[in-house]
């Protein structure tokens, strides 16, 4: 079934005028060239439930959620009206903390299995780069092996443009569920190795997203402590959404530190750093690891998060989300395999993602950006090169819609 293009004018339109003033018209990813330039709307207005309106009026099932961090769904009304009641009576910038800070500290080591104690900053970012600052602080050594996505500070950010290589220089990548590769690393730099980053389900860019072979995150965890480095699970993806109490949880597998940002407040901006007492006590004074920032006390964001984990724990949201994106992957997936096409569905149920195999000829380029024109312009919300997230607030009818355009979608890409 042939789709229209898009009426997308006013979108462009707030893009010419934006790229005026704002260096690329926005920040890195939500730039059109991660979409399909030209097809994709590139100014949101408005978001409700499971759905988002772009500036020109179209309505979309938004399945990227913000990037993860919509668990619930979009203007959720018992966590914004309380976030409005901290503003409205008590505030929320102070000179020193207010004692909601200790409510959702505590809370958070009672659900995390690594949380002993724990440090609240903004970003995932902000939350990678001070755990391991915090496990050199503690190994007194230098050299980090990371896997997966960290964040875009100096250290592990992928565009090195601007940055001294010394900056980087003792980070060593490694690849998600090879073994060999990060025994090989962890003894090459063992006189001097701090810490082993990894996010604990593997989604590096474009590519499928990979759950962890049997005992893989088991003997992660044993090269680590063979070679006295800390471990830390970059948590901000899977962190309230495998589990409550993040993807340590759910595979039981527990590290020493533990990076969580994205859905532990729905969408408002929070991270943290939780682990083991011996570890994150190199923060207290007087302190060998120094944080600190003005805004990372705000507490609107930490009342958002409280709300966010009561209602999470109150109505079963994580069952429903897992089940709402077996529909989703249940459908796609069995219509892929049916029809054997080279393409690839990964993340199932709670990252869905649709890849193309790559060929000699580069026809999978091809079909990658012909097959998201097609959605989007069904009115589907999802990234050709990053993996998608399930909401609370998705209706059943708009998964199974959203299956179905996909099918629809691929259909029209090898007919």
């Amino acid at each position: 079934m042939t789709a229209q293009k898009l009426n997308l004018e006013n979108s462009f339109k707030l893009y010419d005028e934006a790229q005026k003033l704002i260096p690329g018209g926005m920040a890195g990813i939500r730039r059109p060239y991660n979409f399909v330039p030209g097809e994709y709307p590139i100014f949101f207005e408005e978001a409700k439930g499971g759905k988002v309106k772009d500036a020109d009026g179209n309505w979309y099932i938004d399945m990227l959620c913000a990037y993860g961090p919509i668990i619930i769904g979009h203007r959720e009304k018992e966590i914004d009206k309380a976030v409005i009641e901290q503003i409205n009576k008590k505030g929320f910038c102070m000179s020193l903390v207010q004692p909601v800070q200790n409510i959702l500290a505590k809370k958070i080591t009672e659900i995390i299995p690594c949380a002993e104690k724990v440090v609240f900053v903004k970003t995932g970012s902000d939350a990678t780069t001070l755990a391991t600052r915090i496990a050199r602080g503690f190994a007194g050594k230098n050299k980090i092996l990371r896997c997966g996505y960290h964040g875009w500070h100096d250290w592990c950010v992928e565009v090195k443009g601007g940055i001294p290589k010394k900056l980087y220089e003792d980070v060593f990548e490694f690849h998600y569920n090879d073994i060999d590769g990060l025994e090989k690393l962890a003894r090459e730099h063992k006189d001097d190795l701090a810490a082993i980053i990894i996010t604990p389900v593997g989604h590096p860019l474009a590519h499928p997203v990979e759950m962890p072979k049997k005992r893989y995150l088991e003997t992660v965890k044993e090269i680590a402590k063979k070679y006295n480095a800390v471990l830390i699970f970059d948590e901000i993806r899977t962190g309230f959404r495998f589990s409550i109490g993040g993807a340590q949880k759910y595979f039981g597998v527990t590290p020493d530190l533990a990076c969580f940002g994205k859905a532990m407040a729905n969408g408002y901006e929070i991270s943290m750093v939780c682990g083991k007492n011996e570890i994150m006590d190199v923060v207290t004074p007087p302190n060998k690891v120094f944080v600190s920032s003005t805004y990372f006390p705000n507490s609107t964001a930490m009342v958002a998060a409280l709300k966010t984990i009561e209602i999470m724990e109150r109505d079963n949201i994580l069952d429903e989300v897992r089940r709402k994106g077996e529909i989703f992957s249940s459908k796609v997936e069995k219509y892929i395999n049916k029809r054997g096409l080279p393409v690839q569905f990964s993340g199932r149920p709670l990252m869905p993602y649709i890849t193309f195999n790559k060929d000699d000829k580069d026809m999978y380029k091809k079909y990658r950006t012909e097959f998201y024109t097609q959605l989007i312009r069904r009115g589907v919300f999802l990234q050709p090169y990053h993996h998608g997230y399930v909401c609370y607030r998705h209706k059943d009818k708009e998964i199974k819609h959203a299956a179905d355009m996909v099918i629809e979608s691929l259909e029209e890409v090898f007919k």
